[in-house]
């Protein structure tokens, strides 16, 4: 792990311009480096073509009525897979060192780092692969329902990334709001090891993993 990198001011502001004051560099290539910084503009805009082609094709050969309830149910499906890749990949202990550190890349420096703005969110380019991976079996296998299921599966993804990245970069004001932001980042603050659901927090509860005022 290299030293943080150099903060850089506006001259007008005298804000930081470009590089977050803490971040920790994770590649000394400078292009895999910036593979790991993710805006969420781009996140967004790139994630919604994908949600508006899967939606195209289901909607092709299913039809509205079977693309919703085909999509609702994929959807259901996401928080299960949130919760326990959260819980078991990204919080993983390896004894290795190898792993250790292939851990820390997928999600330690985040911890290390909350705030940083760039790495709230998952790599754009290591999300579509993860996408590819799941979606094209479906898609292949069950034609327009297989893709209308992946569009409720990927929405579901796409909610979770933005409440996690509204959760360190936003104030989340609203009951809901601020109960999904004040849950996530008592896993950052007051115990990693629970608080492992994002967007269905209720899962926490349902396996014993919530975050109580004795733990």
């Amino acid at each position: 792990m290299d030293r943080p990198l150099p903060q850089r001011h506006d001259d007008r502001t005298g804000r930081p311009k470009s590089a977050h004051a803490t971040r920790i560099r994770l590649f000394r290539n400078p292009v895999l480096e910036r593979l790991t910084l993710t805006p969420f503009p781009l996140f967004l805009s790139v994630w919604l073509v994908v949600l508006t082609i899967l939606l195209a094709v289901a909607l092709r050969h299913e039809g509205a009525a079977a693309t919703a309830g085909l999509a609702l149910a994929g959807f259901v499906v996401w928080p299960f897979f949130e919760y326990a890749a959260h819980r078991y990949v990204f919080h993983w202990r390896p004894r290795s060192q190898a792993g250790r550190k292939l851990v820390f890349l997928l999600h330690g420096n985040h911890h290390d780092d909350p705030a940083d703005p760039l790495r709230s969110l998952m790599p754009v380019h290591v999300s579509l692969l993860l996408g590819l991976a799941i979606g094209t079996p479906l898609i292949l296998g069950l034609r327009g329902a297989g893709a209308a299921l992946f569009l409720g599966f990927a929405s579901g993804y796409v909610l979770y990334d933005a409440v996690h990245w509204a959760c360190h970069q936003r104030p989340m004001r609203g009951p809901l709001a601020a109960r999904l932001k004040r849950h996530h980042l008592r896993h950052h603050y007051a115990g990693r090891e629970a608080n492992f659901a994002i967007t269905a927090i209720f899962l926490d509860r349902i396996f014993g993993s919530g975050l109580t005022r004795t733990r």
